[in-house]
């Protein structure tokens, strides 16, 4: 089967086009997420987002060079452990189509072959079904639940704990 996205390191020139397509999404994102909708926003996710320890890309549609949406690979350990933690987004008109779940098995299958980790996971909150429901399209299982794990938009919230490991799931497809 032919990949719809193209999954690449996220770059200073994605800039603009980044920023409008957040603050386009900033309804859809409301109470889950905060993308970087200003450039300052969005230059501090760059600074960031620098290997070895942290990764972000971008997910653009092949067929439009749309961005469709955003994945990144944080806290990345090695030694020992060989894990990171995914976060994820679409952005507005490219959301529930399966551009992200195509742009989340790619980034995995990276995060596996290339940067050779054994384990990724997801920390959602149990009322983003969206969510779930693409981690399990790509292969996650639901490892936990964590009480007052994360705070988003100034509260602590509860989060599912998923997980992939290297020798799951669709992160070995070719």
């Amino acid at each position: 089967m032919r990949e719809r996205v193209a999954v690449t390191l996220i770059a200073m020139s994605d800039a603009a086009e980044f920023v409008a397509a957040a603050a386009e999404s900033r309804q859809l994102h409301a109470q889950w997420v905060t993308a970087p909708s200003t450039r300052a926003a969005y230059f501090a996710k760059i600074k960031r987002l620098q290997p070895p320890d942290n990764y972000g890309f971008t997910v653009r549609r092949v067929d439009s060079g749309a961005l469709a949406g955003y994945v990144e690979v944080t806290n990345v350990v090695r030694g020992v452990f060989l894990s990171a933690y995914l976060g994820y987004y679409a952005f507005l008109g490219h959301e529930r189509q399966g551009f992200l779940t195509e742009g989340l098995t790619q980034v995995t299958r990276y995060g596996f072959r290339r940067l050779g980790l054994h384990r990724l996971e997801a920390n959602i909150q149990p009322e983003n079904t969206a969510s779930i429901a693409l981690v399990r399209a790509c292969g996650f299982r639901r490892e936990g639940y964590s009480p007052r794990y994360l705070k988003v938009r100034g509260r602590w919230r509860d989060h599912e704990r998923w997980a992939l490991l290297s020798d799951q799931g669709a992160a070995n497809a070719a």
